[in-house]
């Protein structure tokens, strides 16, 4: 199809003679005429390896061009992608500005030419989740909407190998609700090898946040673990080696759906030695050292948010830290029934697995210092725990299909926070 690339910066010049490679009409757009000559003598405009050879080949074949002429670039175009800078200000706010800029060239374009084919805008500028969607309706003002479509599709582009991302993204991902615009971009990136996934605009927005922050997470975990290695004379490098060849826990997707917060015997105990041992060898470790507050932060997330709906007796389904299990130690669940009921709030819990009388250990002495009347709170069944409360959280147990009959809310402290108000008001 005929395409058009708004910004010729990093994405914009490796999306242009990438897609051209694959066989599109690219035409590419910029402000700089700087640019736009560059591509115009078969040269890249920045320093990418393999960019340049592509880009000789994209025009020589014809299929890739430039211009500063926007009118000139969406004639007969298909799709525009908008690969436009968003830089940070000083404040740490995400600029919109550039991004604005195209979308009004854009929409003043079909404004004057009511001709003009379908156009399906593709964002690739990465974008905070609704940001999308904020500035399309301001922007698109009195252009028929029939007339275009809209989808967010972040870049994974990485320099020194943006190419080879391009050709094999970790997947493909297309945010829309519009048909025209979900068939066009699958057909745009159709020779990329990488799974497609549809979602919402906001999703893929967060997306690219989602990834880039995780990216960031890994490298200082390393860094950190690193000046901990050193101080305790441990080779850092053979640490990691070992470390990364964990694909079941390690590098892989477990621990990494939201959920409850952490606990049991393990997890709190060795952060806190960890980053103690830290301290004590003074290695500043300030990622780790956040990891427990964090995690608190969130169990009073719920707290906070059972108080604000003024729940006066509570029903907490599952104690312990994990189903399956009696292990009440560090579990945010006895956190949660702690603190309720410092506030005044009758907690009434049930685990079926949970016997005070057969608690032993550090396991038992953990519970006779948080809840020392432990036995007066727990209930021999679900049905009586729950009977006569305001509401119910649903912690480690994972409670049967069709037991919960709608009746009363309930708060299930394993999904996400933002979907809470939709559980208690259902």
């Amino acid at each position: 199809m005929r395409v058009a690339v708004f910004g010729l910066g990093y994405v914009g010049s490796v999306t242009a003679a990438c897609l051209a490679d694959a066989g599109h009409d690219v035409v590419g757009v910029d402000v700089s005429e700087s640019k736009v000559d560059a591509i115009l003598q078969a040269r890249a405009p920045l320093a990418e390896p393999g960019l340049d050879d592509l880009t000789r080949r994209g025009v020589e074949s014809g299929r890739l061009t430039a211009t500063t002429d926007v009118h000139a670039a969406l004639n007969g175009t298909a799709a525009a992608l908008i690969c436009v800078g968003t830089p940070s200000a000083a404040n740490g706010s995400l600029t919109t500005v550039f991004v604005e800029t195209v979308l009004a060239e854009i929409a003043e374009y079909l404004a004057s030419t009511p001709s003009a084919a379908h156009l399906t805008v593709v964002v690739r500028s990465t974008l905070l989740p609704g940001t999308t969607d904020g500035l399309i309706p301001p922007a698109m003002s009195g252009i028929d909407d029939t007339r275009y479509a809209v989808a967010y599709c972040p870049e994974f582009l990485r320099e020194s190998t943006a190419i080879s991302d391009f050709g094999h993204p970790p997947f493909t991902i297309i945010g829309t609700d519009d048909d025209i615009a979900r068939d066009t971009v699958a057909a745009l990136f159709e020779s990329a090898d990488a799974p497609v996934r549809h979602v919402s605009i906001a999703t893929a927005e967060s997306i690219k946040y989602a990834s880039n922050a995780f990216h960031a997470v890994k490298i200082t975990f390393a860094n950190e673990m690193a000046r901990f290695a050193d101080a305790y004379g441990v080779d850092a490098d053979e640490l990691m080696d070992v470390f990364v060849q964990d694909t079941v826990l390690n590098v892989s997707p477990r621990y990494l759906r939201p959920g409850s917060s952490f606990g049991g015997s393990c997890l709190p105990k060795d952060v806190r030695a960890l980053t103690y041992a830290a301290r004590r060898a003074d290695v500043d470790v300030p990622m780790l050292g956040s990891v427990l507050a964090s995690n608190a932060a969130h169990t009073h997330r719920l707290v906070d948010h059972v108080l604000s709906l003024g729940w006066r007796r509570v029903a907490l389904l599952g104690l312990a830290f994990k189903s399956r299990t009696d292990d009440l130690r560090e579990s945010p669940y006895v956190d949660i029934a702690e603190t309720l009921t410092g506030k005044g709030v009758e907690v009434r819990i049930y685990d079926d697995v949970v016997n005070p009388a057969e608690l032993v250990g550090s396991n038992e002495s953990y519970i006779r210092v948080r809840l020392p009347h432990l036995e007066k709170l727990l209930f021999a069944s679900r049905a009586d725990a729950v009977d006569g409360v305001d509401g119910i959280i649903l912690g480690s147990d994972r409670t049967p299909d069709g037991f919960l009959d709608g009746a009363l809310p309930v708060l299930d402290a394993n999904i996400p926070a933002a979907r809470w108000p939709q559980l208690v008001n259902a």
